[in-house]
């Protein structure tokens, strides 16, 4: 049928091979049933060449979503389609061709993250360890124009929900203000912004994050009002790449995630695309960097600084400190020392998404001495050198 090579193949640019039936995974079941579900059943009739019950789910979608600006496309291709094949997807003939192209980037985005939905026996390597309190870590893929919500169950990420969001017009990476970038790190929300206290503009609200972190800062990088966010009123989504930086959601999404988040304690992680592990190496990764940390805290506890310092990198730096002043007010120190206790624990350990093996760490540091004792948040940067994980960033956490 000429329909299904003209509409359906072109809508999919031969990228999520459409053959195979869309499916929903059981932790994706909610009452209400999501734009993605609803486009799903859509999309099945389409390949089904059930062009009338297609429209039909498109009116029932849009009766839910009715500023759902995609739905309205997609309903036009199907009336069109009663007179004749159509050559690609949003012939419509008003419409400017930069809204067609935001349009179809949309559709594809949502139907790529639909058909590959993430399995339940793999995690993103990001999320190493939660603390016990952190019940919810937020992975976002800006490739993918996803985001991934986790709960922490006994220690282990399990997958809850994905939503379609929109990042940065100049995609991911942000180096400085106004650059139209999204980051990419480590963060954490900041603060709960309610709509009575925003323009229409940030939607049903607004949850900043911690952009610029302690590494981006230290790399020159610059900004600041970087938040998770809803859409205007008159808006249901926007193109995978309309913000200037922010990650936005639709506000049903983004109602429906705002009592998942946790302000001072929800990480939220941004890749530019999220890499996924086996239960098995993200467990054995984890176990190795755990063991590093043990074995510094046993180190440091011996009063052997020699082979305690053997756990930071020559490139390493504390809020006023370099390397070499490290070395030495840490020779200094330990040389008045009989005695050192320590104890770590409500431990977190975030791996930094990019190019460099970095791991963000954060503890509750219990430290007692025969002439200091005290208690302290205390966050570390690691990273591997020579195959060795070692400490290139310490402070307060």
């Amino acid at each position: 049928m000429q329909l299904r090579r003209g509409f359906s193949n072109t809508l999919l640019a031969g990228a999520l091979g459409l053959a195979s039936v869309l499916f929903l995974s059981p932790a994706s079941v909610q009452a209400e049933p999501s734009a993605d579900e609803l486009l799903g059943k859509v999309f099945e009739e389409i390949e089904a060449k059930r062009l009338d019950v297609a429209l039909n789910h498109v009116e029932a979608l849009l009766r839910a979503k009715p500023n759902f600006r995609l739905a309205y496309l997609i309903k036009g291709d199907l009336l069109l389609a009663r007179g004749g094949a159509l050559k690609t997807f949003g012939n419509a003939p008003q419409g400017s061709s930069a809204q067609l192209d935001d349009l179809r980037a949309e559709a594809l985005v949502r139907l790529h993250a639909y058909r590959d939905r993430p399995s339940q026996d793999r995690v993103p390597r990001y999320l190493m360890q939660m603390r016990a309190d952190q019940r919810h870590a937020i992975v976002v893929d800006n490739k993918r124009s996803r985001l991934y919500l986790y709960q922490n169950e006994n220690g282990r990420p399990r997958f809850v929900a994905d939503y379609y969001i929109s990042t940065g017009k100049r995609g991911g990476e942000k180096t400085r203000e106004g650059d139209e970038k999204t980051p990419v790190g480590v963060y954490h929300v900041t603060a709960s912004l309610p709509r009575n206290k925003l323009s229409d503009f940030y939607g049903s609200g607004a949850f900043p994050i911690s952009y610029p972190n302690v590494w981006d800062k230290r790399h020159g990088r610059n900004g600041h009002g970087i938040w998770l966010h809803g859409t205007p009123s008159d808006t249901y989504s926007r193109a995978p790449r309309a913000s200037n930086g922010c990650v936005v959601l639709a506000n049903a999404d983004l109602d429906a995630l705002s009592n998942k988040l946790q302000v001072g304690l929800t990480p939220v992680i941004i890749s530019e695309q999220v890499e996924w592990l086996s239960l098995d190496d993200w467990n054995a990764e984890r176990n190795a960097l755990n063991a590093e940390i043990e074995r510094w805290r046993s180190d440091w506890e011996s009063l052997d600084t020699e082979r305690y310092l053997t756990h930071y990198s020559k490139k390493f730096s504390a809020d006023r400190e370099n390397y070499a002043d490290w070395v030495q007010h840490k020779r200094q120190v330990n040389g008045g020392k009989s005695w050192i206790k320590l104890n770590l624990s409500n431990f977190s350990m975030f791996r930094n998404p990019g190019k460099d093996e970095l791991v963000v760490v954060t503890f509750d540091q219990d430290y007692r001495s025969n002439n200091l004792s005290n208690t302290m948040k205390k966050r570390q940067y690691w990273t591997k050198e020579g195959g060795k994980w070692r400490i290139i960033y310490e402070g307060a956490g």
